[in-house]
């Protein structure tokens, strides 16, 4: 047979969007999850997939995290980020990890900008007037012909070196730069730090242990495809709120438009919904409830707000003495005492340290009313209250306190008593009292 008569059949070529592969997903607790996906798959498509997955509920906030073994770094990986990509830029043998947590300071600065830019770190253009609405700092940030200048201090880690060097930095539309001269903007002065086009920004998860940093608020840029120390630009600065400032504006400028695109995908369809300007939603059903009295012949509505008040108070107590009935190895029912119940709680964290609370919260974002309540380490009868407000993490002390024979707990000396830390939970959730904030979103750690 001639070879001109043979035919050559070649196999078909599947599009990547249909060629699958295998990642595996990490918990706060370190159980993981295989999950088969197609190779195009973004960040936002694999929470999704773990959030129906595990029946979790949506409330815009859950992450996945990258976590750098080797050098202790770790990122939130923006929603529309291909994961193939990521993981693309691994070394294999440093056992990098992908986490799936909450961060609910992912886009908390398109609700309040002003709280994220400290007025002394932020310069706009001469021609903006002097008052700025929060859609107004957003518009410039997000804008292709302006660009606010974030200035200060940072201490940047010489190429090399152990030292680091503390220098006046500016950022502007095309990089990073430093100041050879103290605090001058002068052309003549700045020189280049970096760019941010092909590299991708880390937050420390060490502190100053490992880097030998002068504090413990430390990021760094990591250029794609590089795997060690050697070419990392280490910075840190003197606090978190200067942290934040710095990382979330050099945000701001890598994605822009594609940033706040993907914190308005969660609600796009929304009719009243505008842009710069989204209000949350209220249903029909919060607007119609009203306090009901079931315990006569015919029910009644209670319009006295005190009646309505002690009514709610007697029915939680009863929800809880029938919440506290657990089943003994017999299958009869046994009670768990007012000292036990808080351990069921998912924002209850035994026996956890000071900095492994601080990490929590710092993981889940530090967000005005992130919480969570652990036992004390100084005190074993007593327990701690985490809290995260304005951008600092603050620790109270809840006391017990017996009074004719019953236990209580407190926070402000004995003014305001519960009978149980679910109870103080509760409590705090509605009503600030002592505390700088309500407490809002708790710190849990999840299951896979």
């Amino acid at each position: 047979m001639s070879l001109s008569s043979r035919r050559v059949t070649l196999p078909a070529v599947m599009p990547i969007a249909l060629q699958k592969w295998v990642i595996k997903v990490y918990s706060e607790d370190d159980t993981s999850r295989a999950l088969e996906v197609p190779r195009d798959i973004t960040a936002r498509d694999v929470c999704q997939l773990l959030i129906l997955k595990n029946h979790y509920i949506d409330d815009h906030s859950w992450t996945l995290f990258e976590q750098l073994t080797h050098t202790a770094l770790g990122r939130a990986i923006e929603d529309h980020e291909l994961v193939m990509e990521v993981q693309s830029n691994w070394i294999m043998e440093e056992e990098n990890k992908l986490y799936f947590r909450k961060n609910y300071a992912k886009y908390e600065f398109f609700k309040n900008p002003l709280g994220f830019f400290p007025d002394h770190m932020i310069s706009f253009p001469s021609e903006t007037s002097a008052a700025i609405s929060n859609s107004g700092i957003l518009q410039m940030f997000l804008s292709s012909s302006t660009y606010p200048e974030i200035h200060g201090y940072l201490y940047a880690k010489e190429q090399g070196k152990k030292s680091w060097k503390k220098l006046y930095f500016i950022l502007r539309r095309s990089g990073l730069y430093f100041s050879t001269k103290g605090t001058s903007k002068e052309p003549r002065h700045l020189q280049f730090f970096c760019e941010f086009s092909n590299s991708d920004m880390y937050m420390s998860l060490t502190g100053k242990k490992i880097s030998g940093a002068p504090t413990n608020y430390g990021f760094c840029f990591k250029p794609n495809k590089s795997g060690g120390t050697r070419d990392l630009k280490q910075l840190c600065a003197d606090d978190e709120q200067t942290r934040t400032c710095w990382m979330t504006a050099i945000r701001l400028l890598k994605y822009g438009m594609q940033l706040y695109q993907n914190y308005m995908q969660p609600y796009q369809g929304r009719s009243g919904c505008s842009p710069l300007n989204l209000t949350p939603m209220r249903s029909i059903s919060e607007n119609s409830l009203v306090a009901m009295d079931f315990s006569g012949h015919r029910s009644r509505i209670i319009e006295n707000p005190t009646e309505a008040l002690s009514v709610a108070v007697e029915e939680g107590l009863a929800w809880r003495r029938r919440g506290c009935l657990r089943l003994n190895s017999h299958g009869s029912p046994i009670a768990m005492s007012n000292m036990d119940i808080h351990r069921s709680q998912s924002w209850f964290h035994h026996k956890i340290s000071r900095e492994e609370a601080q990490r929590l919260i710092l993981q889940h974002g530090l967000v005005d009313g992130v919480f969570l309540v652990r036992d004390s380490q100084s005190n074993p009868k007593t327990f701690v209250l985490s809290l995260s407000h304005g951008l600092k993490i603050k620790h109270f002390q809840i006391v017990p306190l017996e009074d004719d024979g019953k236990l209580f707990y407190t926070l402000d000396d004995g003014h305001t008593r519960f009978t149980d830390l679910i109870q103080l939970v509760e409590f705090y959730q509605l009503n600030k009292g002592v505390l700088p904030c309500k407490l809002k979103h708790y710190c849990a750690r999840i299951a896979l």
